[in-house]
């Protein structure tokens, strides 16, 4: 089984610069079908955008995407993974901050990947990740 987030995460998620709008970071989740669009500045994470962000931080406020830049209303205070980081750590994080996505960042702030609970429920005990499941589910 693998042992670090490594070896199960996406390498080189699509991203979005932070000062791309929000309706170009919608269109760029939904055309490869994720959840989440982490925000740089160069190769840098600033912060994460998710498709919650974009319903509740635009669409309920009446914002207009294509004047909102995503850096404007994406989440600054992200917990990130270390390359190296065992996947029981990834499983801990999640639970804790009832996040389904993490980013991963080598230690210069370097966004290289995300982890999902998917990519480590493939791999993972199946008892454990059924607990972290129902405790991100809460």
């Amino acid at each position: 089984m693998p042992k670090t987030v490594r070896e199960v995460m996406t390498s080189n998620p699509c991203s979005i610069d932070a000062d791309k709008s929000v309706a170009y970071a919608a269109k760029m989740m939904r055309d490869e079908d994720v959840g989440i669009a982490p925000i740089v500045e160069g190769d840098r994470l600033v912060g994460v955008l998710t498709d919650r962000d974009i319903a509740v931080r635009v669409v309920a406020e009446s914002r207009d995407p294509e004047q909102v830049k995503a850096a404007e209303v994406a989440s600054r205070d992200v917990v990130t993974l270390d390359p190296e980081q065992d996947l029981d750590e990834a499983l801990r994080l999640m639970a804790r901050h009832q996040v389904r996505r993490l980013p991963v960042v080598e230690e210069d702030g370097r966004l290289v990947g995300v982890v999902a609970q998917a990519d480590v429920a493939k791999v993972a005990d199946e008892r454990h990740t059924g607990e972290v499941v129902e405790q991100i589910s809460r």
